[in-house]
Formats: structure tokens, C-alpha cells, sequence
């Protein structure tokens, strides 16, 4: 298990964690700033300087979900992670990760008002510098425009008036009584290939539903792996009763089957995509959301999809529009049609 105090600079999350682990028995305290200052260490300057923070580095936040559930092997834990965790697509995919290992994450968002923040950022600590603190006052602005997820997602500890050890008494209090729970699907990571089928659903004006999963970074298609012995169409008449409450009154139709190839640590496989028809307005209003996998879904048309979706993703659906219009499938390898 993993109790992870989140919030911003200043909030107080390594003086309370350091707090937290007297209190936990057998608790651990794991720093993903080392993680960090090991990338920082290893990767090319180069590299670098693409980022401005090393969370958008992939490797950062792969390292931290594989570190954390090798500690898990060595100590009965539970670990005890403070750590600011800003943008959600980046949560979806760390805690995604975790939940696939069958790792419980308690989230706890340590708040404190703004004034008191810049207040605590100020003061001069031991190895700060003016450029980090600047760095952090920046990042108030990102906290502000956060705090609307990070509001439903955790479990609120204001910070302003208390010490470290009063913030980590609320915070064991809570966990002891089972509050923080992060309910988010377990889906084990693959270990080999996989089958999956997606379904593209329509409304009246022709726009494409997508669906966007608490458990991984960016939007997607309805849909799922193929389980062992399941026909790819009843897998997307599966996923789609199971994740939006909607059952198919027939097998959707073939629009693509693409050979999305192995790009480590993703090891590829076939994706199809199926074409579920148009929904009418009576039938999207009862779409429903199941919260431990799907956080909204939208109506979009191709130029809004193209925004939301990785680039393999959006190739898949371009030559799925394109297949629909045409009345008969496409072969596709990697996103490019073959024989074409």
C-alpha cells in the first residue's frame, strides 16, 4: 500500500511524511525526487532540456511505479510518498500503474492558503536557491488550476495552522478509518501481445464518442482486450455494456484492424475497430460512467478528436472514418493502410 501526500510547494508534504512514518508501523518513507535526481544524473543534458520539470519524462514516472513496487518486495509497508502530482494525466498513469500491480494508493491532498504557501516557499532552506524557489512560486499557478480534480480525487488535510505532526495525526486518523482510497480499475499490464477492440459510437451530426479513463494518461475508444476464446465483436459489445451501460442491439461492423507494433515496455498487438452506429439523443442520455474506470465521455468531431488522442490513436480513427465512408474494412500496419 502507498499512502501519498500530494499538494503544493509549501504545503508541508516531506515534514509531514517524515512525521507519518513514526506513526505507521512499519511504514517506509520513498522520495520520488531521487528518482529524479537520478535521471538528472544519467540522461543526456540534451534530454534535458526538453523538460521543464523531469515528471514529463515517461522514464520518471515508469521508475517511480517499478521503484515503489520493488520497496513493496523488501518492506511490509506501507510506502509513504510526498509527492506533488499536478497534472492528472500523469496521476491516471502512475496510479493506473500501481492499481495494475495491485498496489492500493490512500491520496491525501495537504491544502493551505496561497499567502501562507508563498510565505513557506520564501524562506531560505539549506541547498535552496533563488531560481528553485522562483521555479516554485510558478508553480502556484498550476496548484490553483488543479485543485478541481485533486479536490474529488483525495482526501483534504489543510495544512495552514497545523505542525508536521498534527498534519500526520489527521493524516493516520483518516487512514486507519479507510478514507483516501483512490477506486480505480485494476487492469493487469500485458506481458505479451494482446488483442483489443474498440467501438466507434455516433451521434445525429456524425461526431465520434470517446471516453476518458481514470487509469491512463489521454482519452479513448470504447472498448478493451479480447479476452481468451472471445470473438473481437463480442469484446466491444462487452466493454461498451460494461463501461457505459449500453447494450448493442447488433454486432458492430468491421472498420479497421491495425498491427500496432511492440515499442518497449508496449508490446503491441492488433487493434479493431468496430463501428457500433448511431446513438440517439434518449440513448446517449443514459450513458452511464463507472467512476473506478471512466472519469467523462464527449461527443467529438475529428479536429477535436485529433486533439485529444495519441498519434497512433488518431490514425486508427482517421482511416476508421474513412472505412466507414467507403462501406468496407481496412488492413491497416502501424496506422498505415496496406497495399494502398
Amino acid at each position: 500500500m502507498i499512502v501519498w501526500l500530494n499538494g503544493a510547494f509549501g504545503a508541508g508534504k516531506t515534514a509531514a511524511a517524515q512525521e507519518l512514518v513514526e506513526l505507521l508501523p512499519d511504514s517506509t518513507l520513498f522520495d520520488p525526487e531521487l528518482v529524479g535526481a537520478g535521471l538528472r544524473r544519467m540522461l543526456p543534458k540534451e534530454r534535458l532540456g526538453q523538460v521543464d520539470d523531469y515528471q514529463d519524462l515517461p522514464s520518471w514516472r515508469r521508475l517511480v511505479v517499478d521503484t515503489a513496487a520493488a520497496l513493496l518486495l523488501e518492506v511490509p509497508g506501507p510506502l509513504v510518498v510526498p509527492m506533488t502530482l499536478l497534472r492528472q494525466e500523469y496521476r491516471d498513469e502512475v496510479f493506473g500503474r500501481l492499481a495494475a500491480r495491485r498496489i492500493e494508493v490512500r491520496h491525501f491532498l495537504l491544502d493551505a492558503e496561497e499567502t501562507i504557501l508563498r510565505e513557506r516557499i520564501g524562506r531560505r532552506a539549506p541547498g535552496d536557491d533563488e531560481e528553485l524557489r522562483s521555479w516554485r512560486l510558478r508553480r502556484l499557478g498550476d496548484y490553483t488550476r488543479a485543485l478541481p480534480w485533486l479536490r474529488t480525487d483525495s482526501r483534504i488535510v489543510d495544512t495552514s495552522a497545523l505542525t508536521p505532526r498534527q498534519v500526520a495525526e489527521e493524516v493516520t486518523a483518516a487512514f486507519r478509518s479507510g478514507e483516501g482510497a483512490c477506486d480505480i480499475v485494476q487492469s493487469a499490464e500485458p506481458v505479451a501481445e494482446t488483442v483489443a477492440a474498440g467501438v466507434l459510437l455516433f451521434d445525429d451530426e456524425d461526431r465520434v464518442l470517446l471516453v476518458d479513463p481514470t487509469y491512463k494518461p489521454g482519452w479513448e475508444f470504447p472498448g478493451g482486450v479480447v479476452e481468451p476464446g472471445e470473438a473481437p465483436a463480442r469484446a466491444g459489445v462487452r466493454e461498451v455494456a460494461e463501461e457505459l451501460g449500453l447494450t448493442l442491439d447488433r454486432e458492430p461492423q468491421l472498420l479497421v484492424i491495425d498491427w500496432e507494433p511492440p515499442e518497449p515496455p508496449g508490446y503491441g498487438g492488433l487493434r479493431l475497430l468496430f463501428d457500433g452506429g448511431r446513438l440517439t439523443a434518449d440513448a446517449s442520455s443514459r450513458l452511464l460512467l463507472p467512476g473506478a474506470e471512466l472519469r467523462g465521455w464527449r461527443f467529438v468531431d475529428e479536429a477535436e478528436a485529433a486533439t485529444l488522442l495519441p498519434s497512433v490513436r488518431r490514425e486508427r480513427l482517421r482511416w476508421a472514418l474513412h472505412a466507414r465512408k467507403l462501406g468496407c474494412p481496412l488492413n491497416l500496419e502501424a496506422g498505415i493502410p496496406v497495399g494502398r
